[in-house]
């Protein structure tokens, strides 16, 4: 049967924006033995008065705001090293998974709502601090938390309580409580507090929550352990925010209960928020050598780490429900009515449908189930021009059956 090759007429592919994540070095993210950052090209910071981090006081990771080489170079052969930072392999895996990344540097504040600031919270998705060093300042905590209520994605991330890694007198379970404690938004607002702890165990005790998107994904994976290497925990206060749950537990831990939690997530106004208790998971081994640093990204809990690193952004940067965000629920390897070729693709991709899906609704979804484009069958078979779709993983949605495609550079 002739394939008819035609421009997707019903389509208007524009050069649609990407979900943008923003990781956060603004709080002294690579002072002392840490680098949780994605990529730096200068190393010439240090720790400065209230230890703030200061250009010429040493030779800490500087991180600018895009990473470099630029994220349009990755293909989904692209090696975490790439770029230089100890965050590099969960950002280019993010990539390649169709998001767009930047960096908050040292020198930058928190914004939300202010349309004079380029890297305003408003441009984003979801944003991620790994073990902050410094206090939020009143200003920052209320543009975080309106980011939320607003329909974005926190993703906080502590270490263990004694973790004052620039000697400000505050370390990072310390630092999130105050956000969520001192507030003039809402307090208490996510229902769960960091515990004054610091332990190591690798646990498998993860909650039956066969839908929850930060443990499950058809494309990514399912979580099976985590390693806490001098890490804290969470107690959850389901008065205060009635969402929060425990997603991993310690060992022996009940995991139905509210305490004794090593990853857990709530829901605050249109937007999430997740709350890991350890910043070693996302180390990828690389990045400052002047460091100490460990692979545990994908080399420690049999590769559980990048898994809920991963599905838990998706579950952040999704606008839908849980069982959507889970990405969408692919059915290449069963009998489809839905044929694409070639797959992947750097160029067109053919689409050939049964007959009698002429005249239903196609769309076209991203990793997150973001829908990007619609419009009504009109042909059985045509091409879809993907020149101007950046590289990732995509999805065809005919009549409730999903078909993964993934595009090239």
């Amino acid at each position: 049967m002739k394939l008819l090759r035609y421009s997707f007429l019903f389509f208007v592919l524009p050069c649609f924006s990407q979900t943008k994540i923003l990781f956060d070095a603004s709080k002294a993210q690579m002072c002392s033995n840490a680098d949780w950052i994605i990529d730096a090209d200068q190393n010439n910071i240090g720790t400065g008065t209230n230890g703030a981090m200061v250009t010429g006081q040493g030779n800490e990771a500087n991180p600018q705001r895009f990473p470099s080489p630029a994220q349009s170079g990755i293909t989904q052969s692209t090696p975490e090293t790439y770029w230089d930072g100890a965050l590099s392999a969960w950002a280019v895996d993010l990539v390649k998974l169709g998001y767009e990344v930047e960096t908050l540097p040292y020198n930058s504040t928190i914004t939300y709502g202010n349309t004079n600031n380029a890297q305003d919270l408003s441009h984003y998705k979801v944003f991620i601090s790994d073990e902050p060093n410094i206090v939020f300042s009143a200003s920052e905590k209320t543009a975080l938390l309106q980011f939320v209520q607003h329909g974005g994605g926190l993703f906080m991330i502590a270490d263990h309580a004694i973790s004052d890694r620039n000697f400000d007198g505050f370390d990072s379970p310390q630092i999130w409580n105050d956000l969520m404690d001192n507030n003039s938004v809402q307090i208490h607002p996510f229902g769960m507090a960091f515990d004054s702890a610091n332990f190591s165990q690798t646990s498998s005790n993860i909650a039956n929550l066969p839908n929850d998107s930060c443990l499950h994904n058809s494309l990514i994976g399912n979580v099976t352990q985590i390693k806490i290497s001098g890490g804290t925990s969470i107690t959850l206060n389901h008065s205060q925010n009635s969402t929060s749950k425990g997603l991993i537990f310690k060992t022996g831990a009940t995991n139905t209960g509210t305490t004794q939690i090593l990853l857990a997530s709530a829901r605050f106004g249109n937007g999430k928020v997740a709350a890991l208790t350890d910043s070693s998971p996302p180390d990828d081994g690389t990045g400052d050598t002047n460091d100490n640093l460990y692979f545990s990204y994908t080399g420690e809990a049999n590769g559980s780490h990048r898994i809920f690193l991963l599905n838990t952004t998706i579950w952040l940067a999704a606008t839908s429900s849980d069982t959507v965000s889970t990405g969408v629920e692919d059915i290449s390897n069963q009998k489809s009515e839905i044929n694409l070729f070639p797959n992947p693709t750097n160029g067109e991709l053919n689409i050939e449908l049964n007959e009698e899906l002429v005249g239903e609704e196609i769309s076209v979804l991203d990793i997150s189930g973001r829908e990007l484009l619609k419009n009504r069958v009109i042909q059985s078979h045509f091409s879809l021009p993907t020149s101007e779709i950046y590289s990732g993983i995509y999805f065809v949605k005919v009549h409730g059956e999903v078909k993964k495609f993934i595009k090239l550079n």
